[in-house]
């Protein structure tokens, strides 16, 4: 129901009363109803419209005089800013029976105006008034403003991110802060009089932080106002004119937070000093924080990230080298993070995981850090956090972390339809046990950190099976340029055993694997082939990715046709299952070029036979294992319907 202030009529003095621009004022004439009145009429000056609320049985009277019926109501509204006080007048005439004048209501109006604006439209410019603004709505005709959490660090010297800190240090720290104007005009002489509050819930002030600009002759000062622990701020000197406020987001969307913030700014009557003061009117405004968005393989690459181990058996030098041609050919940007700075932990695609947020005035990359803290454990917030470079963690409490909370566990579709549902973020994928199984689960913070994000719906698949536990250790999706655009692989030991024979029927059973791959037994295709036990363990690991093979059509509307199944065997050690050789699955994409493991296949004419399988099916080629940061969805998350 629209907003209105009521205002008590009176026979026997004249009231006086401030309202806002377009607000409607309701006029309790109740009381003031002289005895044996029957009738009245409103007339009002021209600023003001007259509005009178009745039931579709009660009808104005000949004389246009209506009846003092219970079910009337009489509402006025004001469309011109006041120039001076009380300019603006309204008078109730009280009639008897015999059609006589019985006394006189008078009201004196000043009217102000009251905007709190942000951007309602989302193109980047802060709308003036607008309709609904208490309302936050999805989709490409959807309205309310987005706000960014400030979690990168333009600030210098600070110890963490700039929403951790209650100043602002640098003008670059305000452009990742969505701008909220007050608007107010009106006679000055009033404003002395009343109090303008902006104010936001309690239940959302440990969420935002806001900023009011406050103008110096100087230099501009960023006065924090709003934020966890200042639920109010009145302002001082209200007159005609703007207040400019930054808003800064302190949390993501999260269990227990849908991402949705309100601010109001009221105009308050305030009849002494020490009163709190009643509200004559307020302005609502939502914001919704954006969320982290993932980026999938088919997104175009930006940065390679690789971890460079220089010492020891382990060195990876050649690695680096094959890396660098791979990025040369793909224009890509390659990081090298040094053995120091990584603590020698070579796994950087299970630390962390790159992403993005995204408002209509800015975008900027965030960094999500794993809870796996192994050697990589502070490297995402010492040397990648930084200015337009965000980082966010989830660290669940007092909770052993198993190998399914490392990242590697976690990817992105592209984006799908499923049965008419669009999805043009693509869908979440994370690693776990069967549903009716008990067993190791990422760890729920970053579970409900990943639903409450969105647009991006999880779908969880069965990864327990693994040693790893891993989703990449037997899916990727990579691009390609017709129907859907992309491709899912799926690891698949029926593949491998149907290769493998056909070799062994062209006369190739005596090719060995593992052929140049240190510490292994080589052993030829026959002796595969024969081999009960491992057929027995790969059997075991087929139906495992049948069975997220099913989950995969119907969750992210694929068909047969979407899905190539690449050559790979596992051996079972325990329950859970090992990769027998490199595991092509797990690669490296980066547009038309895939960085693929050397799987060490049998040789058949002088050429790995898994490899050349690989290649016909993807046309590939060369070996991988890295983290990239990758561009943006063109698409506006807040165009979809979640």
């Amino acid at each position: 129901m629209p907003q209105r202030h009521v205002v008590q009529m009176s026979t026997s003095h004249a009231s006086y009363s401030v309202c806002v621009l377009g607000a409607e004022v309701f006029l309790d004439m109740r009381r003031s109803t002289p005895k044996g009145a029957t009738s009245f009429d409103v007339h009002a000056t021209s600023a003001v419209t007259v509005h009178i609320i009745h039931s579709p049985m009660t009808k104005p009277m000949i004389n246009s005089r209506w009846p003092l019926d219970p079910d009337i109501e009489v509402v006025v509204t004001v469309d011109v800013t006041s120039r001076t006080v009380n300019d603006n007048k309204v008078k109730i005439s009280y009639y008897g029976r015999e059609g006589n004048e019985l006394s006189v209501a008078w009201l004196y109006l000043t009217c102000v105006d009251i905007s709190l604006d942000v951007d309602l439209n989302r193109n980047g410019r802060v709308k003036s008034k607008g309709k609904d603004k208490a309302k936050w709505t999805w989709g490409p005709d959807g309205q309310g403003a987005v706000l960014l959490v400030n979690c990168d660090r333009d600030s210098p010297g600070v110890a963490g991110t700039d929403s951790d800190q209650a100043e602002i240090w640098t003008a670059a720290d305000l452009q990742d802060m969505s701008v909220m104007l007050l608007r107010t005009q009106g006679p000055s002489a009033i404003f002395a009089e009343y109090q303008v509050v902006l104010h936001v819930p309690e239940s959302d002030a440990d969420k935002v932080r806001v900023f009011h600009a406050i103008r110096s002759d100087s230099q501009p000062q960023y006065k924090p106002v709003l934020g966890p622990d200042k639920f109010s701020y009145v302002l001082d000197h209200v007159g005609s004119g703007e207040n400019t406020f930054y808003v800064e987001g302190l949390a993501f969307p999260d269990l227990g937070f849908s991402g949705l913030v309100s601010f109001s700014a009221s105009l308050l009557e305030v009849p002494h000093e020490n009163s709190l003061g009643t509200p004559i009117f307020t302005d609502t405004v939502v914001f919704r924080v954006a969320p982290w968005i993932m980026t999938p393989n088919t997104q175009q690459p930006i940065e390679v990230f690789v971890c460079s181990i220089q010492w020891g058996s382990d060195s990876n030098e050649v690695f680096l080298e094959g890396l660098r041609a791979l990025l040369k050919k793909a224009n890509c940007k390659l990081t090298i993070c040094s053995e120091l700075e990584t603590r020698s932990d070579r796994w950087i695609q299970d630390e962390l995981e790159f992403g993005y947020v995204e408002a209509p005035h800015k975008t900027f990359p965030v960094v999500f850090d794993s809870p796996r803290n192994r050697g990589l454990k502070d490297f995402a917030f010492k040397k990648i956090l930084g200015p337009d470079f965000g980082y966010v963690t989830r660290e669940p409490p007092g909770k052993a972390i198993s190998s399914l909370d490392s990242f590697g566990n976690l990817d992105v579709s592209p984006p799908v339809t499923v049965r008419g549902k669009e999805y043009p973020l693509g869908r979440i994928l994370i690693g776990s046990p069967l549903p009716w199984s008990s067993g190791r689960r990422m760890s729920k913070v970053v579970r409900d950190f990943l639903y409450a994000q969105k647009v991006q719906a999880p779908v969880e698949i069965y990864s327990e099976w693994l040693n790893v536990g891993h989703v990449d250790e037997f899916l990727t999706f990579v691009p390609a340029f017709d129907r859907k655009g992309f491709r899912l692989l799926l690891a698949s030991p029926n593949a491998c055993y149907k290769l493998f024979k056909e070799k062994q029927s062209q006369g190739h059973g005596e090719a060995t694997q593992f052929v140049g791959l240190k510490g292994t037994e080589r052993r030829s295709i026959n002796e595969i082939l024969v081999d009960e036990s491992l057929k027995a363990d790969n059997k075991h690991v087929q139906r495992c990715i049948d069975w997220n093979r099913n989950v995969l059509k119907q969750e992210l509307g694929l068909n047969e046709q979407d899905i190539i199944d690449i050559p790979q065997l596992f051996v079972l050690k325990g329950s859970r299952a090992d990769a027998l050789f490199p595991d092509m699955v797990n690669m490296l994409v980066l547009g038309r070029h895939l960085g693929i493991p050397k799987p060490f296949g049998p040789v058949v004419g002088g050429q790995c036979c898994l490899e050349e399988r690989g290649r016909a099916l993807m046309d590939a080629d060369i070996p991988c294992g890295t983290n990239v940061r990758r561009k943006p969805f063109a698409f506006k998350w807040w165009h979809m319907v979640p």
